[in-house]
């Protein structure tokens, strides 16, 4: 996996999304063979409510951790669903992962909406960013990357600058919780690593 890609997987985990990286995508040429039109760096999905419990041995001494980054702008009260682009150099997205056809894909393929709807919600994705799906979902495009100026303002930016900022906060910040975890997860591991080694020091 992509090294920026594995950091934006384990941020958007942190935050109670499921994620599913470098998705192959296929479609159908005219010719009537099949192609893999491109791979989507990162899907994820957020149900309302998520977090993380951590149950205690005594009642009431759960641990219930329900932070979420406000850069994210999720909506707690409704399912949140991102197609992301990640990129180490300029926040753009690729031309075939702005395709309607890889689009209406992702929607049928992850039961967003049946294909009769994909194609209209396609659209209203792509015009706005974002689109509301019958089923209550919402549905946007995110792009993570080093460079953020000059970002198609449609789109859900965050950089990768502030993703790292936001993780190693987070693991000062409940570090009591995680220093316990044996997590396999490659760039929360090693920024776990990190901080070890630094409290070592001290």
């Amino acid at each position: 996996m992509d090294n920026a890609v594995g950091l934006v997987q384990a941020y958007l985990r942190l935050n109670g999304y499921f994620t599913v990286t470098e998705y192959p995508v296929i479609t159908k040429a005219r010719s009537g063979d099949f192609r893999t039109a491109t791979d989507l760096d990162v899907l994820a999905f957020r149900f309302p409510a998520a977090g993380r419990l951590v149950p205690g041995k005594r009642p009431g001494s759960d641990e219930y951790l329900t932070q979420v980054d406000e850069a994210l702008g999720v909506a707690r009260e409704h399912a949140d669903m991102l197609i992301g682009e990640v990129k180490e150099g300029r926040a753009v997205v690729n031309e075939a992962a702005s395709d309607p056809s890889v689009l209406r894909v992702v929607l049928t393929s992850f039961g967003c909406c049946p294909p009769a709807d994909a194609p209209a919600a396609v659209e209203t994705l792509l015009r706005r960013g974002s689109a509301p799906l019958p089923n209550g979902h919402r549905i946007r495009m995110a792009v993570f990357a080093s460079l953020t100026k000059d970002a198609d303002p449609r789109y859900l930016t965050i950089s990768l600058g502030h993703i790292l900022g936001y993780m190693r906060g987070y693991i000062d910040e409940h570090w009591e919780v995680l220093r316990h975890s044996d997590t396999r997860d490659p760039a929360l591991g090693f920024l776990m690593t990190i901080a070890k080694a630094e409290r070592g020091q001290k």
